[in-house]
């Protein structure tokens, strides 16, 4: 019989792991210096959580299933609603802002293709009750230092605020449904879509032609800070517009305060979700193709959706497998040190209880350590030490244990030196160290 893993989903070996637990620590560190403190949630939440979150339409993206007790559940496909389940029942009562972030897999059942599986990882965060735009600018500087860290020097934060054109469609009186199919539009990047849809023959709202025109010129708005001039002039007409430009404007200000420069202001970024009410913005790293879409995010009040007080988060989730893809592209295969820098190994059977003895020390000194555990020979045990790639060789023979002593070497230059077994922790470290 023969065994294949589940479509979708991968194995990573040694080499890999190592890659990911050192981008994984790398992040862990950069927010933590920022204040922001780790959680885990369970890998299946209610059913009911994704889909007061994203819709019914969601259920076909999902491993949902009942349980023995007839619970609907479901695997997770991303980790900001069980944040804010979390928040509900743990944190309603914490001093505000809270700090959190989060590392975990998700699953969603789509077709498999470069860059996306069935199982995949996310690192993120979310900053709750504070919606300032120092609050918004200090977390997009926090996912800006994350990407740098990592050695990606080519991303690009696309900013818009949601509240500019969620204004419009208050002016204009739009209902949600009517909304909704608009979001959807603009969030799918297509500009000969946009344009039929807005302003074509068949426009989606037929009997207001004002907004669609507006809003076709709005969506087509990217650039820098100089754009702000000609967003204010566009819709200077619509009252309701006004307190998100202001917010909008001040959210720059503060990004070149905590030195963001890397971003550019797009009108077109919508994220296609409803809770979104403040700021959104995508990162994009040149060079990977389509799959250059490694980070979104923005500001929103999940906790209102699910029946919680009105309290306001910003937060993203980092596509960390679309990170460790970027990593390799534009800086190739990272050279990892060994795992281990020193073996053990016995000459004789007589001395191998010594040599579990010795590595035991070693270990316990924090010095990475292998023992031979196959009872290799002499002329294997120097061929292995070479194979792991390790600087300094203990051999431990019956002549030297006699002498209370043991042969340490090294590996680089060949040299061998007797060194007393109460003193090998000390010399391995200081050489080594």
């Amino acid at each position: 019989m023969e065994f294949e893993r589940p479509r979708g989903t991968r194995d990573f070996l040694f080499e890999e792991m190592r890659e990911r637990k050192m981008a994984e620590d790398t992040l862990r560190n950069v927010f933590e210096n920022y204040g922001f403190g780790e959680v885990q949630t369970p890998l299946f939440e209610d059913l009911k959580l994704f889909t007061t979150k994203s819709g019914e339409e969601i259920v076909d993206q999902l491993y949902n299933f009942k349980d023995k007790g007839d619970r609907d559940l479901a695997l997770r496909p991303e980790i900001t609603a069980p944040i804010a389940r979390l928040y509900l029942n743990e944190l309603q009562k914490t001093s505000k802002p809270i700090k959190i972030y989060y590392y975990g897999s998700c699953f969603r059942y789509e077709r498999p293709q470069k860059g996306r599986f069935r199982q995949f990882w996310q690192f993120g965060c979310e900053l709750i009750g504070a919606k300032t735009p120092e609050g918004e600018a200090e977390v997009i500087a926090m996912c800006n230092n994350a990407i740098e860290e990592l050695g990606i020097t080519t991303a690009e934060f696309n900013v818009n605020h949601l509240g500019i054109i969620r204004g419009l469609f208050a002016h204009f009186d739009i209902d949600t449904a009517t909304q909704r199919e608009i979001m959807v539009v603009i969030d799918k990047g297509d500009k000969d879509l946009l344009k039929d849809s807005l302003v074509g023959e068949n426009p989606i709202i037929k009997d207001k032609p004002e907004l669609n025109e507006v809003l076709f010129k709005l969506m087509d708005m990217v650039g820098d800070s100089s754009i702000i001039k000609d967003i204010e002039e566009l819709v200077a007409p619509y009252e309701e517009t006004q307190e998100a430009l202001e917010e909008f404007k001040e959210l720059v200000k503060t990004l070149e305060s905590f030195q963001v420069f890397n971003y550019k202001l797009n009108l077109g970024v919508a994220r296609g979700l409803d809770y979104y009410t403040g700021i959104v913005f995508e990162v994009y790293v040149e060079g990977l193709g389509a799959q250059k879409q490694v980070c979104g995010g923005g500001t929103y009040n999940l906790v209102k959706l699910f029946g919680g007080e009105d309290v306001v988060s910003t937060g993203f989730a980092l596509g960390f497998d679309r990170l460790m893809n970027a990593i390799e592209e534009l800086n190739g295969k990272v050279e990892l040190e060994p795992i281990v820098n020193t073996y053990v190994a016995a000459i004789s059977d007589s001395t191998r209880h010594n040599a579990f003895s010795i590595a035991q020390d070693l270990r316990k000194a924090n010095i990475p350590t292998e023992v031979d555990l196959s009872r290799k020979k002499f002329k294997k045990i120097l061929a292995y030490a070479n194979k792991i790639d390790v600087k300094y060789t203990v051999l431990v023979g019956e002549r030297d244990l006699e002498e209370g002593k043991v042969t340490i070497k090294d590996m680089l230059t060949g040299e061998q030196e007797l060194v007393a077994i109460d003193e090998v922790v000390d010399y391995i470290k200081g050489k080594l160290y």
